[in-house]
């Protein structure tokens, strides 16, 4: 099988893009857009298609940041690599490829974490045995993407769907419906500042971080306005109170954001969402809903089960990712980067809690 390597045109984000979408594990974060998006915030996309008889068979993107006063780089592929996960093949001469890159831009290491579930031990040890090593940091949240989600099989038809659910879940449903809540699909940018502010809300309620308007301003542009996101507001009494923003590619949907107001909350707006956000992914024929992050091995008295119990509601498939592997190219720098960067993640939160204090 003779195969070949090479990073893509700027006019062929159309062709990479087919391929992630065509692929079972294919994911948005690794689609061309979400690569522009992160260029936003200092991350420079390296988008690698492998190509067999001018037909594309793997594909990856990756996000390379510069290292402040190394003049060193790290490689991180959100997602990826997209491939066929049993052709080992592919996989090395992917692997070759990108160890090449990683010396023309001087990266000490190559992260992935892809869409692969930790049942599937046989991927876990193809990793291990081309010398990944495990990255975890911690459980659920810790990890750069969520290591435990709820899925949601869309093959049923509604009805079924509904049935399936929690018997609060459906109730919450039509209690919002009852109540007044509808919900705004056609949902144009300058929405988006109002589902920002509920953000902001929330995320003081709930002691988040929150990106800044630039970043949901870039989501738009580059996801929404090509057809691979969409915004949906709830509104009650005339007045926004929650929202959510859902990116969709090839058959599968990603709950990304959510916002809720500190106001009116008892209409359970939140569910009637979610359930709309379900339906309009079974209108665009997909059959996979991922209901993004929730924490694991987490406990009633766990101040995050509401989350974890309002996810679960949908019966969804509680699903635990293989997590974070890293790659070394450099056990030195590697070491110093382990080393220094989790200090500088402490000073930066220290910072954004001053600032959060100061302005109380």
């Amino acid at each position: 099988m003779i195969l070949k390597a090479r990073l893509i045109k700027e006019n062929e984000h159309d062709y990479f893009n087919n391929f992630i979408a065509s692929i079972p594990k294919g994911h948005i974060l690794q689609s061309y857009e979400w690569g522009e998006i992160k260029a936003k915030t200092g991350w420079q996309p390296l988008r690698l298609i492998i190509e067999k008889n001018d037909k594309p068979i793997a594909a990856i993107s990756i996000l390379k940041r510069i290292i402040p006063g190394l003049k060193k780089a790290i490689f991180y592929a959100p997602r990826g690599p997209v491939f066929k996960i049993d052709d080992t093949e592919v996989f090395d001469f992917m692997l070759k490829e990108v160890e090449k890159l990683a010396k023309e831009h001087k990266a000490i290491f190559f992260k992935v974490d892809p869409d692969i579930s930790a049942e599937n031990t046989e991927f876990a040890n193809l990793l291990t045995s081309r010398g990944f090593r495990s990255a975890e940091k911690g459980e659920g949240f810790d990890g750069i993407q969520p290591k435990f989600v709820f899925r949601l099989d869309l093959t049923p038809d509604e009805e079924t769907l509904m049935k399936n659910m929690h018997s609060k879940t459906r109730y919450n449903i039509r209690l919002a419906g009852k109540r007044g809540v509808t919900i705004k699909e056609d949902c144009k940018k300058e929405d988006l500042k109002y589902f920002y502010e509920i953000l902001l809300e929330t995320c003081e309620r709930d002691n988040f971080l929150v990106r800044s308007y630039q970043y949901f301003e870039d989501m738009w542009d580059y996801l929404v306005e090509n057809g691979y996101g969409k915004l949906f507001m709830a509104e009650y009494e005339g007045k926004y109170i929650s929202g959510t923003l859902a990116l969709i590619m090839g058959n599968k949907v990603w709950y990304l954001y959510g916002a809720s107001s500190n106001q009116y909350r008892n209409v359970m707006p939140n569910y009637l969402l979610q359930w709309t956000m379900i339906k309009w992914a079974k209108e665009n024929n997909c059959t996979l809903y991922d209901f993004r992050g929730v924490p694991g091995y987490l406990s009633e008295d766990n101040p995050l089960y509401g989350l974890f119990k309002f996810k679960k509601g949908f019966n969804g498939d509680y699903t635990e990712f293989i997590g974070e592997y890293d790659l070394v190219y450099s056990k030195f720098y590697y070491w110093l980067w382990h080393t220094v960067e989790p200090v500088y993640q402490k000073l930066i939160r220290k910072l954004i809690n001053f600032k959060k204090k100061t302005k109380k």
